[in-house]
């Protein structure tokens, strides 16, 4: 191997390219050999063996895992799958050179959409995603902020974790307002029969709410989950007659629901606790119901611009 972990990681990743070790596992295993370790075995250690990174986990979306603790799943998140926090969601800290370009091409394919006649745009557009909404959700640091005289140390605060307990809310909205909310049953999941259900639900609810929308084609937007993009919902859309906006992979950044909708109604949450399901949903629907119309207007006008950034970027991320 290599003389230091430069050298090393550059050997192991030529080597193993799919499976080689981050560098902080490499810095880790310099610090225990120069320390007179001379094995690699697992030491023994109290308790049940750790299950947490074999491959099936790591396959899967930790975030769903609920056997997982908070520690085993970060270290499955960041240590081997290389991701970091973009808007409430798990994305890869680096993109490759072929996601850059994807995000790029789809930027340029939405704005050509975009500027064939914006009016239109805007009456035809409809966006949904899902979130999950937590009992109770400790405040950030910067609303936990108090002031303090000079000299005067700053009071100790507690730890609190975010609650176990929460509720998934799909949201489909324009730029009108919140077409409908769907918030999952404990013990089902969103999967494609689910989804398609959802969408029936949508045609229904344009029908009754959105009435310039009779005769035209709308024109919809949604991310890649899985469920979204599955060849049973492909033909359901087609099936309903949605035009489908393009959307690349890991770009909450470019998704009004992730970068405005639910940015701004987690920061009103932040900090208050429910007692139960239904008083989140009664809280959420409640605060949904009394935002004004160009809040929503607001996020979704929005588009043009970080559609425009994110080619300006060469596909980067557009940070906040």
């Amino acid at each position: 191997m290599g003389k230091n972990t430069v050298q090393t990681k550059a050997w192991l990743e030529k080597c193993y390219p799919d499976s080689a070790p981050s560098k902080t596992t490499i810095k880790r295993w310099f610090t225990n050999f120069k320390s007179g370790r001379t094995n690699t075995d697992d030491a023994e250690r109290p308790g049940r063996p750790n299950e947490v990174v074999i491959p099936e986990n790591v396959e899967k979306n930790p975030q769903n895992h609920h056997g997982q603790s908070k520690r085993s799943v970060f270290t499955i998140i960041h240590e081997y799958l290389n991701m970091k926090k973009l808007f409430s969601k798990w994305v890869p800290r680096l993109l490759t050179p072929e996601q850059k370009q994807q995000r790029v091409d789809d930027s340029r394919s939405c704005l050509g959409v975009f500027t064939q006649n914006k009016k239109e745009f805007f009456r035809r557009y409809i966006t949904m995603d899902e979130t999950w909404i937590h009992h109770y959700t400790p405040e950030s640091k910067r609303q936990s902020a108090e002031w303090c005289v000079d000299g005067e140390s700053r009071p100790k605060r507690p730890k609190i974790q975010m609650s176990a307990r929460k509720v998934m809310a799909s949201v489909f909205w324009d730029c009108r307002g919140i077409i409908f909310i769907d918030f999952l049953e404990h013990g089902k999941t969103i999967n494609s029969d689910y989804y398609i259900g959802l969408l029936d639900r949508l045609k229904a609810e344009i029908a009754l709410k959105r009435l310039h929308l009779k005769k035209k084609k709308v024109l919809f937007h949604q991310d890649n989950a899985p469920c979204h993009k599955s060849l049973k919902t492909t033909a359901k859309l087609i099936e309903l007659g949605f035009e489908l906006l393009p959307h690349p992979p890991y770009s909450p950044d470019l998704a009004p629901s992730d970068y405005w909708l639910f940015a701004e109604l987690k920061k009103v949450l932040r900090g208050r606790k429910f007692r139960s399901d239904n008083d989140v949903i009664a809280e959420t629907e409640e605060y949904f119901e009394g935002l004004e119309k160009s809040f929503f207007a607001g996020g979704i006008e929005r588009l043009e611009k970080r559609w425009n950034k994110c080619i300006d970027l060469k596909g980067d991320y557009i940070e906040e």
